[in-house]
C-alpha cells in the first residue's frame, strides 16, 4: 500500500521540479520578450479604445485605408502570442514561488504581493481578451472593453515596478559570459527559447489567417473565416439579435437627414435615386477578424452638403436599434468628408442583406466595425 503524506514541505516540492536550465539568464530572456510583446500589445490596444472612445486631443485619419486592420490585427496577434510566453516564463520561475517563507521580510512580502498583482492582470488580459475574440461574454459579468482597457495598465505598472526591482539582476543576467547547460540535462537555453518560438509561430499561424486573408486555409483555430459569411462577409451582430427586423423592413422607412438646412427625411427609393458610388473597404472588429468587401451607396460627405453642412463638421449616426453601447457613431470630419466613406445600399453588387445592415449602413475607411453603424436611422450634421 502506498501511504501519501498528510502535508508537502514547499521546500521539498520546490527541489522536486528542480532543472539546471532555468537560471536568471533565461528568465530575463523571457521577461525581454514578454516585455516587447506585452509593449505592442498595449500601444495598439490604447489606439483602438482612443479610435473607440475618443478624447478631446485625439485624431485618426480615414487613409490609409487598412491601418486599423494592421494595428487591430497586430494588437490580437500578440495577444496570442503572450500565452506560450508565459506558460514558458512561469516555468522558468515557478519553483522560486514555492520558497519558504513567502516573505523574508516587509520588502520581500511587497514584492511578492507585486508579483501576485502582476500575474493576475496579465491573466485577466489574456483570458478575457481570448473570451472576446471568440465572442463569448457569457463568463464576463462586466463590460469587457472598460475592463480589459483598465486592467491593461494595471498590468504595465505592475510590469514596471517588477523590472525596477529586479533591474539589477537583469542586467547581470543579460550581460555576464554565457555557461553552457552541462551535458545530460536534455535541454539547452537555445533549443527551450526555439521550442517556445515555434509555439508563437504555431499559435500564430493557426489564428491570424483571420486577418491576413491568404493564411485563412491554415488558421484552424481562428474564430472567424473571412471568407465565410452572409453575402461573402462575416457578421458579428444578426437583425434578430439587435431587434430591428421590423422597423428595418417596414415599407415606411425614412432616413432623417438634420442639419443646418433643417431635416430631410429619405424613403430607400429616393436613397437609391441619389448619385451612387463604390469603395472597396475592408471591415475590421476589435476581435481581430477583417475581410474585404465591396460597398456601394451615397457618400456621406453628399448628404452633409444636402444638410447644409460643411467640410469640417462632423456627422452622429443612429441605428434603429432601442439600445446598445455602439448604437450611436460620431464620424469625425476627416471620415465625413472623405469620399470613400458612404451610406453603403448595396454589399458585392446586392441590397444588403438584413444582417449587413439593410436599408442602409455607414461604412468608412479606417475604422472599427463597431463604429460601422448598421440599420441607420438618422443622420446630424453640427460642428464638433
Amino acid at each position: 500500500m502506498v501511504r501519501l503524506p498528510v502535508a508537502v514541505d514547499p521546500r521539498t516540492l520546490s527541489r522536486s521540479f528542480s532543472s539546471r536550465l532555468r537560471s536568471p539568464r533565461l528568465t530575463s530572456q523571457l521577461g525581454l520578450m514578454l516585455a516587447v510583446a506585452f509593449s505592442v500589445c498595449l500601444a495598439t490596444g490604447a489606439l483602438s479604445h482612443a479610435i473607440q472612445h475618443p478624447p478631446g486631443w485625439f485624431w485618426w485619419p480615414s487613409r490609409p485605408v487598412g491601418l486599423y486592420r494592421v494595428t487591430q490585427g497586430l494588437h490580437v496577434a500578440t495577444g496570442l502570442a503572450i500565452v506560450p510566453l508565459i506558460g514558458a516564463k512561469i516555468w522558468s520561475v515557478y519553483p522560486k514561488l514555492l520558497r519558504w517563507p513567502p516573505a523574508r521580510d516587509l520588502a520581500h512580502g511587497l514584492e511578492r504581493l507585486s508579483v501576485a498583482g502582476l500575474v493576475a492582470a496579465t491573466g485577466f488580459q489574456v483570458l478575457t481578451g481570448v473570451l472576446n475574440i471568440a465572442r463569448w461574454y457569457a463568463p464576463m459579468g462586466f463590460f469587457f472593453t472598460v475592463a480589459h482597457f483598465w486592467t491593461a495598465w494595471i498590468a504595465a505598472g505592475a510590469i514596471l515596478i517588477h523590472v525596477g526591482v529586479k533591474l539589477p539582476i537583469i542586467r547581470r543576467a543579460l550581460t555576464a559570459k554565457v555557461r553552457p547547460v552541462p551535458a545530460g540535462d536534455g535541454w539547452t537555453r537555445r533549443g527551450f527559447l526555439l521550442t517556445v518560438g515555434a509555439a508563437i509561430g504555431v499559435v500564430t499561424l493557426s489564428t491570424v489567417g483571420q486577418t491576413v486573408r491568404p493564411l485563412a486555409g491554415v488558421s484552424v483555430l481562428a474564430p472567424r473565416d473571412p471568407r465565410v459569411g452572409v453575402q461573402g462577409v462575416p457578421v458579428n451582430g444578426s437583425a434578430k439579435g439587435a431587434r430591428v427586423a421590423d422597423k428595418a423592413l417596414d415599407p415606411a422607412y425614412r432616413l432623417e437627414v438634420t442639419g443646418p438646412a433643417g431635416t430631410r427625411r429619405l424613403s430607400l427609393a429616393e436613397l437609391a435615386a441619389l448619385p451612387q458610388h463604390t469603395s472597396a473597404l475592408p471591415i475590421t472588429c476589435v476581435e481581430g477578424w477583417s475581410a474585404d468587401a465591396v460597398w456601394t451607396g451615397v457618400r456621406l460627405r453628399d448628404l452633409v452638403t444636402m444638410a447644409g453642412g460643411g467640410p469640417d463638421d462632423q456627422v452622429v449616426v443612429e441605428s434603429l436599434q432601442d439600445d446598445g453601447p455602439y448604437r450611436i457613431s460620431t464620424v469625425a470630419p476627416p471620415h465625413a468628408r472623405d469620399e470613400l466613406t458612404l451610406l453603403a445600399l448595396r454589399l458585392h453588387g446586392e441590397p444588403l442583406h438584413l444582417d449587413h445592415g439593410y436599408p442602409c449602413r455607414l461604412i468608412a475607411p479606417n475604422r472599427p466595425g463597431v463604429l460601422q453603424t448598421k440599420w441607420v436611422a438618422r443622420i446630424v450634421v453640427g460642428r464638433p
